[in-house]
């Protein structure tokens, strides 16, 4: 992407939360210059206004209608769905495959996969797109990626949505972005669909379990659900009448938030007594349950109450939704969109980014006002800066069809993507979470592979993690039953690795430090400097330093130690935590300068070589129940002798040449000091 000299919107698009409780979202920066806007995008014969088909016919569907094949009935049986989008044949082997993970029950799991694939062969495209699933990881089958790739095009052409996710990833990874901006365009579209209407989901992007190799037990204890502290204190407090409470857990149960399983029963519920306290947001609420028909039978009348109960309150979003049904014709007369841009126009004015989201629209199709592609992006910009993910969705779309903006796919591809994985299938990052809070790593392990093949960084990262935290404890199924120990390096190399692609700087790391050490893989060098460089490039101090050992040693790289000491300063400069390890390293540097080939710097060489040992040694001998007992009373034994020594010192005792006169001492202190010779 070109950037000019004359204007240069830098505009940071970084996906925000609004409600009160903490979420975090990967930060994505666009620059954009005058040189990316299509000068004949205010042509009306530019572009086909239907491909912006925002306001379009169709009533907003189920997830289960825009994710068939979905999991959720796995995981929640009791929805209020009456869809049925797959064969009984499909889901009784989905849970037999659940189930065997659960257990570590490799026969179960064997059986599983033979159920599968009959109804694979018998052409059921979610069977197919679960076989894509089990050869891609190699389980209780021999991994194949063709074959992979053959059965999740078979069930991408039968609509499953999950196998569309995997073939668009593949094809980004392959840099084949006309392919992938297909894929990812439909996928966003459904994701889009599953949006309420008058503001944005919250964006709740999968948890990440560990925090480097440790465990996130921060990020976790805020994902335990009913049986979270700071939840049964909340619920508490809505028992006892208070209306902000009662909202926020509607919230939780709504959108299944907090470790919560989403129930639309209990939303509604906690909703309507808010309303009964006066709370003007669970107003709202209300409002998109009836026009989505969340729980309840859909009534768009209710819908249009309720929206303009809240905007009277001050909830401008509010004025989104109302807006939202003049441009449908939804619980209204007729449809007006005159009175849609008024709400639009509202909603602006107070600063709301789905206000300038809706306008955008309406200029880009020219919707009851003159068509102006120019003023609908200003419009998608503004809302983009503030977090609104339809926003993105639209300048995937101008930058797909070059309307507006100059066509690139590779931009397009990239916000298609951010998009389309809000989709219904990220409910698998819930489920996952569950399972591996309950204890259930096997379960856990199954749901985070399936969401890595879809191209999820973090879920790619947590199935790695998990394979490398738990060893044979993560339930890891191979080719033939359990994984072996290569397979499970083998996997978690590859995760990784797909993970540092993305821009995962620790997945980097941990690559290295696969090739440098020969974990899972080969000892290479080469390679172990590449994916450092990788990491260093995001700015990873451990990465740095890394480079420079690397480059003191000549190993993988040219032994320079001019670009030694570069690497190093550069690690303390990105982490004031590395100045001990910096310090010793510059020390280390020092000496192979100055005394090089000598018996010194062959010491400092060889201690790498020696702490293993000597670790070994205070594991073994030091640390032993018996050893240790001794040791300790050995320490002890020493430390009293000194400090009787040291008290002995410290006696005042008269200076015989000096005229001063000593302070008189204790009787017990002159008792004891009697008893020395002078």
């Amino acid at each position: 992407m070109r950037i000019s000299g004359y204007v240069i919107v830098v505009l940071s698009i970084i996906v925000s939360y609004y409600l009160d409780f903490s979420v975090h979202a990967r930060p994505v920066v666009l620059v954009l210059s005058n040189d990316d806007l299509n000068s004949g995008g205010d042509d009306p014969g530019v572009g086909d206004s239907s491909d912006f088909d925002e306001f379009g016919e169709s009533e907003p569907k189920s997830e289960e209608e825009l994710d068939p094949g979905s999991w959720r009935r796995m995981f929640e049986p009791d929805d209020d769905s009456t869809v049925e989008a797959a064969s009984p044949q499909y889901y009784s082997g989905l849970h037999k495959i659940l189930s065997a993970a659960s257990e570590g029950n490799d026969r179960l799991m064997e059986e599983a996969v033979e159920e599968i694939e009959a109804a694979s062969s018998a052409g059921d495209p979610h069977s197919q797109s679960l076989m894509g699933f089990v050869y891609g990881t190699g389980m209780m089958r021999e991994k194949s990626k063709s074959k992979s790739f053959l059965h999740h095009s078979f069930a991408a052409e039968g609509g499953n949505m999950q196998s569309k996710m995997t073939l668009a990833f593949t094809y980004l990874r392959q840099d084949m972005h006309d392919k992938a901006v297909k894929l990812y365009a439909e996928l966003a579209e459904t994701a889009v669909n599953s949006f309420l209407i008058s503001k944005d989901s919250p964006v709740v992007e999968p948890t990440r379990i560990h925090s480097g190799t440790e465990e996130n037990k921060g990020a976790l204890r805020k994902s335990r659900g009913e049986e979270d502290e700071d939840f049964q204190i909340l619920e508490y407090q809505a028992q006892k009448g208070n209306a902000a409470a009662m909202y926020k857990i509607g919230l939780f149960y709504y959108f299944g938030l907090r470790g919560l399983r989403r129930d639309h029963t209990k939303a509604l519920h906690w909703f309507s007594k808010a309303v009964e306290k006066g709370e003007p947001r669970s107003m709202e609420l209300l409002g998109e349950i009836y026009a989505r028909g969340a729980g309840v039978e859909r009534n768009y009348t209710k819908a249009l109450e309720w929206l303009t109960l809240a905007a009277k309150e001050g909830l401008f979003s509010a004025f989104n939704g109302i807006g939202y049904l003049y441009v449908k014709g939804y619980g209204v007369e007729k449809k007006n969109y005159t009175k849609a841009k008024e709400y639009f126009e509202k909603a602006v004015d107070n600063d709301d980014p789905s206000g300038h989201y809706n306008l955008g629209v309406l200029y880009l199709k020219g919707i009851g006002v003159k068509r102006d592609v120019r003023q609908a992006t200003k419009y998608f910009f503004v809302a983009a800066n503030a977090g609104q993910p339809k926003a993105f969705y639209q300048l995937a779309k101008m930058f797909h069809t070059g309307v507006g903006l100059k066509k690139n796919l590779e931009m397009a591809t990239s916000f298609y993507k951010l998009v389309a994985e809000r989709g219904p299938w990220s409910s698998l990052s819930r489920w996952a979470l569950e399972a591996y809070l309950k204890g259930d790593v096997g379960k856990a392990l199954i749901l985070y592979s399936r969401m890595a093949e879809m191209g999820y960084e973090v879920a790619q990262s947590n199935a790695a993690w998990i394979l490398d935290k738990y060893g044979e404890r993560s339930m890891c199924m191979g080719v033939s039953g359990f994984c072996t120990d290569k397979e499970r390096h083998e996997r978690a190399h590859s995760l990784w690795w797909r993970a540092s692609e993305q821009g995962n700087e620790h997945a980097a790391l941990l690559i290295g430090d696969a090739y440098y050490y020969g974990r899972g893989t080969e000892r290479d060098y080469v390679r172990a400097a590449e994916a450092y460089m990788h990491a260093k490039s995001q700015s990873n101090a451990q990465a740095m330093f890394n480079l420079g050992y690397m480059h003191e040693h000549g190993q993988g790289l040219p032994l320079d130690l001019h670009l030694a000491k570069r690497y190093y300063d550069q690690a303390l400069q990105s982490d004031a935590a590395a100045k001990l390890p910096v310090t010793l390293a510059l020390a280390s540097l020092w000496l192979r300068r100055n005394y090089a080939d000598t018996f010194l710097v062959r010491v400092v060489d060889s201690l790498p070589e020696v702490y293993p040992k000597v670790e070994t040694w205070v594991e073994n001998v030091v640390f032993d129940e018996g050893n240790a007992t001794i040791l300790t009373l050995f320490v002890c034994l020493i430390t009293i002798l000194y400090l009787r020594e040291r008290q002995r010192r410290q006696v005042v005792v008269p200076d015989p040449v000096g005229g001063d006169v000593a302070q008189p001492l204790d009787a017990d202190v002159a008792q004891h000091l009697a008893a020395f010779p002078r």
